[in-house]
């Protein structure tokens, strides 16, 4: 009579370490930008240009080259510029493993095809794997952490907007780019856009946020860019995501699916259970 108990208690432990690690494995996670965080403009090659007033409050860098146009008139508040600099490489490579990281997140909402102007969303990995469209206004409502994957360019139309609502912040919004981003005419813009090849924000486009450009150029015209100087500590959690949802492939929607991975571990966690309690009943008939 004693083995049930022990059998029991071994299979309660094993089924929290699993179920545990099961959701820490799938939970989304930030992209950490180490030292590419003080950075409000990042470019590779072959310039950073400016044409007019654009404020950077941040610092702005470019490696490998150390071409920097335009400033002034363009200027830099609340940082400095490093062009070419060994500050500057760091930044670029912490920059590439935090885009890895948001590349790598699994989908929660597949975005795909659909327009993000005019609709609310909530925290999560949103995933679209062809050029998405946004015009007119989109909402992000809640405290917690927006990693938006494109699978294409990102184009804005003139005058979108990106806003912010019950608590969402600057610092907690993503977009990894697999191309180039341009941000139209009086785009008003949130997030740190982690663009592939080239960043381009034309006339009096703003970004609350960062534009990162891995491998091209960032041209500027008339901008104002602010790099968040604070994160406050998130209290809305995403989605869990679903296991083997690819990357940017659109997977299905968690809470709009069946939680198969759970009924994968229970099934295990059952058949173990059933095969000790057998062999406990057959022990106890063989000395009953």
């Amino acid at each position: 009579m004693k083995r049930t108990p022990r059998f029991i208690l071994a299979i309660t432990v094993v089924a929290l370490i699993v179920g545990s690690n099961a959701i820490a494995a799938l939970a989304s996670t930030a992209p950490g930008l180490g030292t590419a965080a003080s950075y409000a403009i990042l470019a590779g090659t072959p310039n950073v240009t400016n044409t007019g007033a654009t404020v950077v409050s941040g610092s702005l860098g470019i490696s490998p080259a150390a071409s920097v146009v335009g400033f002034p008139p363009g200027t830099v508040i609340n940082g400095t510029i490093q062009a070419g600099t060994a500050a500057a490489g760091v930044a670029k490579n912490d920059l590439t493993a935090a885009y890895g990281v948001a590349a790598s997140s699994p989908c929660n909402f597949n975005k795909t095809g659909i327009n993000l102007g005019g609709q609310t969303l909530t925290p999560g990995t949103y995933c679209q794997t062809t050029a998405p469209t946004l015009t007119g206004i989109l909402t992000l409502s809640g405290n917690g952490v927006f990693i938006f994957q494109i699978g294409s360019t990102l184009v804005t139309a003139p005058g979108a907007s990106v806003v912010l609502t019950g608590g969402a912040q600057p610092c907690n919004v993503f977009w990894q780019v697999s191309s180039s981003a341009t941000l139209d005419t009086t785009t008003t813009f949130v997030g740190t856009i982690m663009a592939l090849t080239s960043i381009s924000l034309n006339n009096a486009a703003s970004i609350q946020g960062r534009a990162l450009a891995r491998n091209g150029a960032v041209t500027l015209i008339n901008n104002q860019i602010t790099a968040p100087t604070s994160c406050a500590a998130t209290t809305v959690a995403g989605p869990t995501a679903v296991a083997g949802a690819p990357s940017g492939g659109g997977g299905p929607v968690p809470g709009e699916s069946f939680p198969w991975i759970l009924v994968l571990v229970a099934g295990v966690l059952a058949g173990a259970g059933a095969v000790g309690l057998g062999a406990t009943i057959r022990g106890h008939r063989r000395t009953a």
